[in-house]
């Protein structure tokens, strides 16, 4: 029974340090993948530079798209509106200069119909 005894607790002995080896190895095998993998993508460097700026740009659109962003810069617009009608001579081209530009960042079919009007006056084409 002696030697049934020592050749169990020998297999248990085994045993218990072969299981943790194992899961050891299998982490360090996991780590070098991983690893690998990092250093191939460059660290996930050329998947951002390729979709950063597409994601920028989705953003851009949808924050130009805003109510607030719309209403703001017709407000922007009608007081820039108001002093082109107060100005003359050089001012007056200078502020026509700056409304056609800040007009050319929104949308115009959602400015309202009288800056649409004015707009379009500026332009040359009623």
């Amino acid at each position: 029974m002696s030697q049934y005894r020592d050749d169990f607790r020998e297999v248990q002995r085994d045993v218990f340090w072969s299981l943790p080896r194992v899961f050891l190895v299998f982490l360090c095998g996991l780590a070098l993948i991983y690893g690998l993998g990092f250093v191939a993508t460059g660290g996930d460097l050329a998947i951002y530079r390729f979709w950063a700026p597409k994601q920028a740009n989705a953003e851009r659109k949808v924050f130009e798209n805003t109510q607030s962003y719309v209403q703001g810069k017709q407000e922007y617009i009608s007081r820039l509106r108001y002093q082109y009608l107060q100005a003359d001579g050089t001012q007056k081209d200078a502020l026509r200069m700056l409304i056609l530009s800040e007009a050319s960042t929104v949308d115009a079919s959602k400015l309202s119909p009288d800056v649409q009007g004015f707009l379009r006056v500026l332009g040359g084409t009623q």
